[in-house]
């Protein structure tokens, strides 16, 4: 996996075990950084602007680090904690980092994902999280609904989050919690919508009858950790 630009290095640096290698830009003049990739003794390749921007796309600012792909963690190691986010079929990496980020800063402990029809841990997500994807645990799999399933079965209640349901402020997050984040343009799946114990909506006061997808997660999760706290 390629990541790129400088905020996201100096968060990979403080793991240099996971770096593969890092390309640079051959007038990169970043003191700082270049002295803590020293210290680590990690491999460098220097390159030509045109060379980095054949590897990546966005503004990498002159520096690209090849790294291990990210690694999910197994459902099990999930079923013992009692705050979780669960995202159906989310899409946009950019809506993925930013909740990833929502997440860590409101003490969340999991993100469950499904493996298929949704984003998964790429270069976009890892730098709109600004870092925070690395210290979040992250789970990958096949079937919602039985993930669901199986939650109850682990004493989870389980909150989602839609336009039709009870004010967000008004439902209680206390105990085993696992919020359910639907999809950018529909919503909730009817399946995982039947699912649900509690439907938590946003009144909506203006002429837009809906939020961004990462928005509407961050009121939801930091409400649910503000009662929690």
């Amino acid at each position: 996996m390629y990541l790129y630009g400088k905020n996201v290095a100096l968060e990979l640096l403080k793991k240099p075990e996971k770096i593969d290698v890092i390309y640079l830009y051959k007038d990169f003049n970043d003191n700082h950084i270049k002295d803590i990739i020293n210290k680590n003794q990690i491999k460098v390749i220097w390159k030509t602007k045109k060379e980095l921007d054949g590897i990546i796309k966005g503004n990498h600012q002159g520096i690209v680090l090849k790294v291990k792909d990210y690694q999910y963690t197994p459902l099990k190691k999930l079923l013992s904690k009692s705050f979780l986010i669960i995202l159906d079929h989310i899409e946009d990496p950019h809506n993925f980092g930013a909740i990833i980020r929502s997440c860590e800063a409101a003490k969340v402990e999991g993100i469950i994902i499904p493996s298929d029809r949704s984003v998964s841990v790429n270069g976009t997500v890892f730098k709109v999280s600004v870092g925070t994807v690395d210290k979040m645990p992250i789970t990958q799999v096949v079937n919602l609904r039985r993930t669901i399933e199986e939650l109850k079965k682990e004493g989870f209640w389980i909150i989602g989050t839609d336009m039709k349901g009870t004010d967000y402020k008004k439902i209680d997050y206390q105990g085993k919690i696992a919020l359910i984040i639907g999809n950018e343009g529909k919503g909730l799946s009817e399946l995982v919508k039947k699912s649900c114990d509690f439907i938590a909506s946003i009144p909506m006061y203006g002429e837009v009858n809906s939020l961004n997808a990462s928005v509407a997660a961050a009121v939801v999760i930091l409400e649910a950790a503000y009662q929690r706290k």
